[in-house]
């Protein structure tokens, strides 16, 4: 059996510990350099195991080191420094054993990450959907105001064509400057911005408005800009429709006063009582409700001709009867030309109730158009045909019927009027220009 020699391997296992308890304490001295966000009780325990390493590799330093009378004196103190950091790390372990019971498992740490990884991907789904979704584009741009992140296309241009590029480049110098200087009042104030820009994109004019906020980094460095840029182009041609529509209301209520109060005068020169005039002029003025609420139905685009016809004879109609035919093709008319036609539709039915072909149970009226050819100028022509009724005479004197039918509607369409007093019924033919057509909404 060899001889094997204990006290070399004595010696060897005490400089071993002594490099690995020095080596564990730099270690421990490094973590808490690197880890300076380590909470102050973690601190505190790390440094007392980093203490008791020092401590423990200089007794073993001590217990190699054999000169004369300090080997033993040496090694007392540490061995009683060592005590002490025992004394102090058990009653430190005990203090916070239930803190690092509660410390949670690398399996368990590993599993909440995955589950935090994956909430905040699907978060993050969620947020790109809704944003592809809506008129929103999130932006971020550096300080020289070049894109470096973007939700989805913005001014008609695609994700990757934005990205890396400037205002400038995209919508050239002219079109961007409004923007690019909104964008650096924002980084030299360092304060958020806000305002609307007008884009033209493939043809078509844009408006978006813009909100900017510098971007800062952890520091609190400003290092470009982040912002949103709204599509609010349908809410500025609702704006410019609804001004549109404000100064066609005006002018629509000035037009239709000078009607109400032409009807007026013309009603009131010819009434013979206040109780006639007052008859005759809320009965206009139902008519001419009427056409409007036809032309509100439509946004006062127009009317449908049929619609105007069944408005004004509605309450003559009888479903169980044939006396009045109603005839011809969808046409749809301008406001002007609708509310005048409706005027005249409502004389020449007052007139064959009171007098015509309305006022007797045989008596019929037939109403038709039909459209003109283009070689013929185009528009259409309206027939107003009474028959069976009593016998017609001419009248001696124009009432403000027959005004209204022969000179109103001749002059507001600048069309062609025949009103004949034929002795087996009244018959009306009117000629209106195309013009006074438009096509459905």
């Amino acid at each position: 059996m060899p001889f094997i020699d204990f006290n070399l391997v004595d010696d060897m296992a005490r400089v071993v510990s002594v490099v690995s308890s020095f080596a564990m304490t730099l270690a421990l001295v490094r973590l808490l350099y690197l880890r300076r966000d380590m909470s102050l009780r973690l601190r505190f325990l790390v440094f007392l195991l980093a203490a008791l390493m020092l401590t423990v590799g200089m007794l073993s330093l001590a217990a190699a080191i054999d000169y004369e009378g300090v080997a033993a004196w040496v090694q007392t103190t540490i061995r009683f420094g060592l005590a002490m950091l025992n004394v102090v790390g058990a009653v430190a372990l005990w203090t916070n054993l239930k803190a690092l019971v509660s410390l949670p498992s690398p399996v368990y740490v590993a599993s909440e990450q995955r589950r935090l990884a994956l909430e905040l991907a699907t978060a993050l789904q969620r947020y790109e959907m809704a944003l592809r979704g809506s008129n929103v584009s999130i932006f971020t741009q550096d300080r020289e105001l070049r894109y470096t992140s973007i939700s989805k296309p913005l001014f008609g241009f695609p994700v990757e064509q934005v990205l890396g590029a400037s205002d400038a480049e995209l919508l050239g110098e002219m079109r961007a400057r409004s923007l690019v200087l909104l964008k650096r009042e924002a980084l030299a104030s360092n304060e958020p911005r806000k305002g609307e820009v007008e884009v033209e994109e493939s043809g078509t004019q844009m408006w978006y408005d813009v909100h900017i906020e510098p971007l800062r980094d952890l520091s609190g460095t400003t290092v470009g800009l982040t912002g949103a840029a709204v599509d609010i182009t349908e809410r500025k041609e609702n704006e410019r429709h609804l001004r549109l529509l404000m100064r066609e209301l005006t002018h629509r209520s000035k037009n239709l006063l000078a009607v109400i109060q032409a009807m007026a005068r013309q009603t009131a020169r010819h009434a013979a009582t206040i109780d006639h005039f007052v008859e005759q002029f809320s009965a206009r003025l139902q008519a001419l409700s009427r056409s409007h609420d036809l032309l509100v139905q439509e946004s006062w685009h127009g009317a449908s001709l049929h619609d105007m016809v069944r408005s004004q004879l509605g309450h003559h109609l009888d479903p169980d009867s044939n006396r009045i035919s109603i005839a011809g093709p969808e046409l749809f008319l301008k406001p002007e030309a609708a509310q005048n036609i409706g005027l005249a539709l409502h004389e020449l039915s007052t007139n064959a109730v009171k007098y015509g072909a309305l006022s007797v149970p045989a008596g019929k009226v037939a109403i038709h158009w039909a459209r003109r050819q283009p070689e013929a100028g185009g528009g259409f022509e309206l027939s107003w045909k009474e028959s069976g009724g009593p016998p017609v005479k001419p009248p001696t004197a124009r009432g403000f019927g027959s005004l209204v039918i022969e000179r109103n509607l001749a002059r507001g369409l600048d069309g062609e009027v025949e009103l004949a007093f034929n002795p087996d019924g009244l018959a009306c033919h009117v000629s209106v220009p195309e013009h006074h057509l438009s096509l459905p909404r």
